[in-house]
């Protein structure tokens, strides 16, 4: 972990009402460790950060246990910001964006949609934490001295409402301003972590994951990041680890409720202690991801929305069919033309080879599929409201799975 990380998590743990789990000695495992085999290669860290430039923050609120008490707790969210060009800057960057299934929300997508640019930070917290993210986003571009006289800038949400008081709006213009400003460069924390802290992802416990790879184009090298937050397919249902089917492998979905004494404050799941550990039931909605890929390559807006379309390929090679109450929503930014962007004035900025796209888009599918994995394991075993238990994906099972597939 590197230095700025870990200052981070000593301011953190030092505010009221929030929780970052402890510095281990080591290094977590991620997918790769398990011997789940991912194509492509990937950078140094095998993180979005590896894009020269961005920089990543969480705030995460972990508070209280037991019943649920609307305003009060049990607290499992927070906010997750990238900075595309650092937080110290206050140039915007080329994008596209896509929505494959639209149950969710992105901020600032029809002025990106038009334009072509992100201005200011990109952020990531729960549904319904979005207005009061967006509002501090806003705030902090003001107070950088970003020019233009509004802005608009970019804000997505997952829903947390299993394990989280989500309709006690705990995140506030304060927690998304403390992870604006300890954002950092290097290493970026996985798991149950920011706006990941309440999130279910494939039948298992899911949050924040990240991964990158490079590629190269004649003589240049380049880099595709791409970090998720990732709560999508909350039961497991046919997923995929590694091109394997392994739902019926695992124990997916298998979410309950620990404490019989408190009443469930959705009934979507059964207490743990019932014969039958039922999967999802046909009320629950299924979740969402977000995922945001970056790049160093010099693409344009029109490359960039054609870039944010491929994270769909990933969904489907991990088992995911996108269903009807997901929010699968997907941003692209290149930070390359640093410098050229320029509204008011004729700008000569470099174009990629749209006939070299195929690079970037392979890149793309690589990385988020990854990422999601890195997601998975990266978080561990979370009880949340009501005594609500989202388990971690048992990482010894899955090495076994892969160990015994020769992979």
């Amino acid at each position: 972990m590197n230095l700025p990380t870990v200052l981070a998590v000593a301011i953190f743990a030092l505010a009221p009402g929030l929780f970052v789990p402890p510095v281990a000695a080591e290094e977590p495992d991620r997918a790769r460790d398990l011997g789940i085999p991912f194509e492509g290669v990937p950078g140094p860290l095998n993180a979005i950060t590896d894009v020269a430039g961005i920089e990543v923050g969480h705030t995460t609120l972990f508070e209280g246990n037991g019943a649920l008490q609307v305003g009060k707790g049990p607290k499992r969210t927070g906010v997750t910001v990238l900075h595309p060009r650092g937080k110290d800057s206050t140039e915007a960057v080329f994008a596209g964006w896509f929505t494959l299934n639209a149950s969710g929300e992105m901020t600032g997508t029809t002025w990106l949609e038009e334009r072509g640019l992100i201005d200011g930070p990109i952020a990531i917290t729960n549904t319904h934490s979005v207005g009061v993210v967006r509002d501090a986003a806003v705030a902090w571009m003001v107070q950088k001295g970003w020019t233009a006289d509004w802005h608009a800038p970019v804000v997505a949400e997952t829903y947390d409402g299993a394990l989280n008081d989500i309709n006690g709006f705990h995140v506030t213009q304060e927690h998304a301003f403390d992870a604006m400003q300890n954002a950092a460069a290097g290493q970026v924390a996985e798991g149950a972590v920011g706006g990941g802290t309440g999130m279910v992802c494939n039948g298992f416990k899911g949050g924040i994951g990240t991964a990158s790879r490079r590629i190269e184009v004649g003589s240049e090298n380049y880099t595709v990041g791409v970090l998720v937050q990732c709560n999508y397919n909350w039961g497991g249902k046919d997923l995929r680890l590694g091109g394997r089917q392994v739902s019926a492998l695992l124990p997916v979905g298998e979410h309950c409720f620990t404490d019989t004494s408190i009443d469930r404050h959705v009934d979507w799941y059964p207490y743990c202690d019932e014969t039958r550990v039922s999967a999802i039931s046909s009320r629950t909605r299924d979740g969402s991801i977000i995922v945001v890929v970056a790049t160093d390559a010099p693409l344009l807006p029109h490359q960039l929305r054609r870039v944010a379309k491929r994270p769909s390929l990933a969904l489907g090679r991990l088992g995911a069919i996108s269903s009807d109450g997901s929010g699968d929503i997907f941003v692209a930014f290149s930070v390359a033309n640093s410098g050229r962007i320029d509204e008011s004035n004729l700008s000569d900025v470099e174009l990629y080879p749209n006939y070299a796209l195929r690079t970037v888009f392979e890149a793309t599918v690589q990385a988020t599929e990854e990422a999601i994995v890195n997601a998975m394991v990266g978080a561990t075993t979370v009880v949340g409201a009501s005594g609500l238990k989202v388990a971690e994906m048992p990482e010894d099972r899955v090495r076994a799975i892969f160990a015994d597939d020769g992979s």
